[in-house]
């Protein structure tokens, strides 16, 4: 009798999040799985060693997820500490997300094509800078909490200007990149190299920057070749599983603007990875998913709400007639799909090009910089201290809920402005939002305000409570304890029935 084929073992994925850093993958997104899929977060703080010890106790063979700016040098010593578990994508392919620096030393390393770009430590050289460089030029805010909505990038037209929005923000390293002259450019998505998501984003009216969050607008159609091109080139040089860039088109030539393993990708991009990374894994087990080129033009015209209905849509692969094959020519098979390679130490770019007095070490970064990154971790107490009510949110806070994508962020903010909403159960009127996703983010995301928990800040922003009595009800609340129910602020000088009625609408006791 036959004896039966011992069953291979799968590694042991793990899902890698941080506290108030949008989710990118779920355990849905490896649909078919069939082992139990960790997950291990890590909080901000003196967090590393239990990490690593959390990791080593699940016995981690991979971890899958995104390291934002901040935590960027602790997990490469994490890494360090783990040097038997797969990071997904690795450290050095994750060196571009880091910073917009990063960005220009990756293009420069391999001699991809990007805007000529200025980084100045001191901030003399970079005044003296803006008083000879020819203008327009961008602006952008390089290290620090992520770029939300492009809104620390700059279109500056003089040196009046420059010199006061330096003065303003502060900025540093000063980030000084050459104004490409556009009205648009293209987002490229890739998985394993292979182009699997691409549009236009075109520039709303008065509009400087090509941002959707700012009023612009998205296409699908006629997305060149030349971009697609530089792109893998891209993809190909950071080695990795999947990969964005933002690229800028003049007078026929390509431009890298951002790149990074941290975008903002559609439901059902997020499990043609998840397809991709279990047919990596399995190392064949599971088959390698099949994704045609210029897919986006047909389903750029499906209703975005129906795509997300559609989460997990795959693609049978096309086989010709003879004759069919004979004048295809291959055409499909000149980027396939095709896996990573390992990335090493040596992968990460120096930085002795710069316009700068080289570090000695990568880990000795100016203290002008690490104060600039650590706003990242300010904007996260801030968080912390403050609960997220549908009264005070702001785009920024919303882009940090789980599964939360920038175009639906911004319909949301839309709605708050323009709607006094009683229960969030109203977002529902929104195209793309279920009961499913709304159920998630009830968990963070209230629609009252907890009156015993909020901060002073928080309850200040709510419109009928207003600064001065948020201050005298965290007062009432220190002298006397908990509030145990809301007719207990009518001991509150100045607070009457009324008055007590009308914020009654936004405040509860949870």
């Amino acid at each position: 009798m036959a004896q039966k084929k011992k069953k291979e073992k799968l590694p042991k994925i793990g899902l890698l999040y941080l506290d108030y850093v949008l989710r990118f993958f779920d355990r849905s997104n490896f649909k078919g799985w069939p082992d139990k899929i960790e997950t291990v977060v890590y909080h901000w703080g003196n967090d590393k060693d239990r990490f690593i010890e959390e990791v080593k106790r699940k016995k981690i063979d991979i971890l899958v997820g995104n390291i934002p700016a901040t935590a960027y040098e602790t997990f490469r010593e994490i890494a360090k500490a783990l040097p038997h578990v797969r990071f997904v994508p690795s450290l050095e392919t994750q060196f571009a997300n880091k910073s917009k620096e990063n960005v220009t030393l990756f293009c420069e390393k391999h001699n991809l094509s990007h805007p000529e770009t200025h980084i100045f430590y001191d901030r003399d050289e970079g005044y003296a800078y803006l008083e000879k460089c020819d203008y327009p030029i961008i602006v952008k805010r390089s290290y620090g909490p992520s770029n939300y909505g492009g809104y620390y990038v700059h279109k500056v037209k003089s040196k009046e200007e420059a010199k006061k929005l330096f003065d303003e923000k502060k900025y540093m390293p000063m980030y000084i990149q050459e104004c490409i002259p556009l009205r648009a450019d293209i987002r490229v998505m890739l998985i394993g190299h292979k182009p699997a998501c691409a549009f236009w984003r075109v520039a709303g009216d008065d509009m400087e920057l090509t941002n959707t969050s700012q009023g612009g607008y998205m296409t699908y159609d006629g997305v060149p070749m030349g971009a697609l091109e530089l792109a893998v080139e891209a993809s190909k040089a950071a080695k990795a599983e999947y990969w964005a860039c933002d690229i800028a088109e003049y007078d026929g030539k390509y431009y890298i603007l951002e790149c990074a393993t941290a975008f903002a990708a559609f439901p059902y991009f997020r499990d043609w990875i998840g397809q991709y990374l279990m047919w990596d894994f399995s190392e064949g087990r599971f088959p390698k998913p099949h994704i045609p080129l210029y897919n986006w033009e047909e389903l750029g015209k499906i209703n975005p709400s129906l795509l997300r209905t559609m989460r997990h849509i795959e693609f049978s692969k096309y086989i010709p007639s003879t004759d069919g094959a004979y004048y295809l020519n291959d055409k499909e098979g000149r980027w396939d799909i095709e896996l990573a390679e390992e990335s090493r130490p040596e992968d990460i770019p120096d930085d002795s090009h710069l316009h700068r007095t080289p570090l000695k070490k990568e880990e000795e970064i100016p203290a002008p910089v690490l104060e600039e990154a650590k706003k990242g971790e300010k904007v996260r107490d801030e968080l912390e201290e403050s609960e997220l009510t549908v009264d005070n949110v702001t785009l920024t806070e919303l882009m940090t809920l789980h599964g939360m994508e920038e175009e639906i962020a911004v319909e949301v903010i839309r709605y708050l402005h323009t709607h006094e909403i009683q229960n969030l159960d109203e977002l529902l009127d929104l195209e793309g939002i279920d009961r499913q996703t709304l159920k998630v983010w009830a968990e963070e995301l209230h629609s009252k305000t907890d009156v015993n928990r909020a901060s002073q800040k928080a309850l200040g922003k709510i419109k009928a409570v207003g600064k001065k009595l948020a201050e005298k009800i965290v007062a009432f609340r220190e002298e006397n304890g908990p509030i145990e129910k809301l007719e207990d602020l009518l001991k509150i000088k100045g607070l009457g029935k009324k008055k007590l009625e009308k914020i009654k609408e936004h405040i509860a006791i949870k």
